[in-house]
């Protein structure tokens, strides 16, 4: 396994570990909407910024969940947490169900899903409801392949827009499409595979810690139907909390909704 050097930002308090997963291809700046609701709740907030991605080294491989999901119990480890709740956004998802399978629950407290991948995105025979068509990704892929900028300003369009409708302001669909470009291609690709094509079904039924799934119900790039409401029947006790008219980019677009959910849950 190849190792990298994580940025990591560790606002050390006196409150309980939690670690927030960006999406792709973001960085831990996304959850900006979220650290200040947290750390002022009494959490340790931590956010860092995926390999090949952000102010992380851009790693020539190891995007594969496997080694994505080691990434994080080496940064569990190395600062010796515990009581730990995973907060995994939309590909983060899958760290928080592929970190359970390969390294347990001994160190955590509870986990969330939101706007997650989870359980499987690519369309099988075997998995008829995934979201995700086989034609779509290899779509996606040449898109990225023939114009970062291009596929970017589209991307963001997509992530941040429910019902027709561009819910964030273009200064912070501007700021999504910055952090986007900070990836590197490498990263940016072979994280696009691992995330529509890594199967997490088994994964799940490792979970008995608290689980929440927090969803847009207009989210228009890993949609509710496909991915949360089925993560939500696979993860026994899960709480299920849908954010009304909000697209994939649902703790950018509906903060409030999102983090009274998200907090809601840590202090129940």
């Amino acid at each position: 396994m190849t190792t990298a050097h994580l940025h990591v930002e560790d606002r050390v308090g006196t409150g309980r570990p939690i670690i927030l997963i960006h999406g792709w291809p973001l960085s831990g700046e996304a959850w900006k909407k979220q650290v200040p609701a947290l750390q002022e709740a009494g959490f340790r907030v931590i956010t860092y910024d995926r390999r090949g991605f952000g102010r992380s080294d851009k790693s020539t491989s190891g995007y594969d969940y496997d080694t994505l999901a080691a990434d994080l119990a080496g940064l569990i480890e190395e600062r010796d947490l515990r009581d730990v709740t995973i907060v995994g956004f939309s590909m983060g998802g899958g760290e928080v169900a592929r970190y359970i399978a390969n390294h347990g629950e001994d160190r955590l407290l509870s986990a969330v899903f939101a706007s997650a991948v989870p359980p499987y995105m690519m369309q099988t025979e075997d998995n008829p409801d995934g979201p995700l068509t086989s034609q779509a990704a290899k779509d996606m892929e040449n898109k990225l392949r023939a114009g970062r900028e291009e596929f970017f300003d589209g991307f963001t369009r997509d992530f941040f827009t429910a019902n027709g409708e561009l819910k964030v302001t273009e200064e912070e669909r501007q700021k999504a499409v910055a952090l986007c470009l900070q990836s590197s291609q490498t990263a940016a690709l072979g994280c696009m595979e691992a995330f529509g094509t890594t199967d997490f079904r088994d994964d799940l039924k490792n979970i008995t810690v608290p689980t929440l799934v927090l969803h847009g119900d207009a989210d228009g790039i890993v949609p509710i139907e496909g991915s949360g409401q089925r993560t939500h029947a696979a993860v026994a006790g899960s709480q299920l909390v849908t954010v009304s008219g909000a697209p994939h980019g649902c703790n950018i677009s509906h903060p409030r909704e999102f983090n009274a959910a998200l907090l809601g849950f840590l202090n129940g």
